[in-house]
């Protein structure tokens, strides 16, 4: 389980097709990592396989590398990176479970005074459960929906200390991101269609 509150950003070293999936080899300054533990790379939860001299290597799962854009990073790649809640920990960002729910793609990027204004186009199952005011992470970043603009996209606002800490400073128009919907409203979704299934059987 993570917050969704970016810690580092790390640059990818390597990205080596490997097993069906990808192997990748993280740098970073995280001073304690073991093997074993969960660290989310732009959002999406990885095993750190085995820890190096000033990063680590994960494995990403076929299946994983389908849901994502793993594919498409190359060395020098930055990266938003989050380790695993400990219990006690402060909850600064929201319930963040490291599963990537979909691609989106950023349509438009504009500044209003302090803030960057951020629309991005989600695919169906998030559009489904974004409400303004309602959270969602964007390559591992927790944020709120600013507002929905046109169906199927939501608009985010970046404030300036987000595009100090994170890597969403870079993304640009035709830029994908990884996405994760809010956790509560993918449950009561699920919920009321199954309700819905069985009301039409009945």
């Amino acid at each position: 389980m993570f917050t969704g509150l970016v810690t580092e950003i790390g640059t990818v070293r390597d990205a080596r097709p490997s097993e069906g999936g990808l192997d990748l080899t993280i740098e970073c300054a995280y001073p304690d990592l073991a093997a074993g533990e969960s660290v989310a790379v732009n959002g999406a939860c990885l095993t750190v396989a085995a820890v190096l001299d000033g990063g680590f290597t994960a494995h990403v799962v076929r299946t994983s590398l389908d849901r994502t854009r793993f594919g498409d990073l190359r060395p020098r790649d930055r990266v938003n990176l989050e380790r695993a809640l400990r219990v006690g920990d402060r909850l600064g960002g929201h319930l963040v479970q490291g599963h990537v729910d979909g691609i989106g793609t950023v349509r438009r990027v504009a500044s209003k005074e302090d803030a960057r204004l951020v629309d991005v186009e989600v695919p169906a199952e998030v559009a489904r459960v974004a409400v303004p005011l309602g959270s969602i992470t964007v390559d591992g970043v927790s944020l709120t929906v600013n507002a929905v603009p046109t169906p199927g996209a939501i608009q985010i606002s970046l404030i300036p200390f987000t595009l100090e800490h994170t890597t969403l400073a870079e993304r640009l128009p035709g830029d994908r991101v990884h996405l994760e919907a809010d956790t509560i409203g993918k449950y009561v979704r699920a919920m009321l269609e199954r309700e819905n299934v069985k009301g039409d059987r009945s």
